[in-house]
């Protein structure tokens, strides 16, 4: 597996680096060596955050908590992961030809999910907006995010609120 660890507002110590490999493995196991994980770890004033986003072949997995600290954060961000794997397991399982899920089922069962419900569908018409107007417009009817079709780039995008308050951008590209 191949780690990546990131500080924003703080060094990792060389012990956390360990602890983060040392969880890791558990992730490890499920998709093999080829496996790469981004860990970013923020200090803010009240707790510490902990991000990781593991890629293996497309299919991406991503956490984030917040705790006292980074070892706890890390702990349950690596939880969070090792669940939404286990939920998702048959679809996953589909997408990699050579798995190792069969770790899956000697661990504690949980609910799997085999069909998604559409509750609602909702047709809109796209104009072509600025991204200061799609995010006033989002605003405006209250949604977490705003799909609209961008007057630069000419391209369905869409704007998305940040738990952190701030706005995301979410731009396609076509591999």
């Amino acid at each position: 597996m191949k780690i990546t660890i990131v500080g924003r507002k703080c060094t990792p110590r060389d012990s956390f680096k360990e602890h983060v490999e040392k969880k890791l493995a558990k992730i490890e196991k499920f998709f093999g060596d080829d496996v790469e994980a981004k860990v970013t770890v923020t200090v803010e004033k009240s707790s510490q955050a902990v991000e990781i986003t593991v890629n293996n072949n497309g299919i991406i997995f991503r956490a984030q908590e917040r705790a006292e600290n980074m070892n706890e954060a890390l702990d349950k961000c690596v939880d969070t992961l090792i669940r939404q794997i286990r939920k998702n397991k048959t679809r996953v399982e589909k997408k990699i030809k050579n798995s190792k899920f069969e770790a899956i089922e000697t661990e504690e069962a949980v609910k799997e999910e085999t069909e998604y419900e559409v509750v609602r569908e909702k047709t809109i018409l796209l104009k072509p907006q600025s991204v200061e107007e799609a995010i006033l417009q989002m605003n405006l009817v209250g949604h977490q995010f705003y799909l609209f079709l961008n007057e630069k780039n000419n391209g369905v995008n869409v704007v998305y609120r940040r738990s952190d308050g701030g706005y995301g951008l979410i731009t396609p590209e076509v591999e």
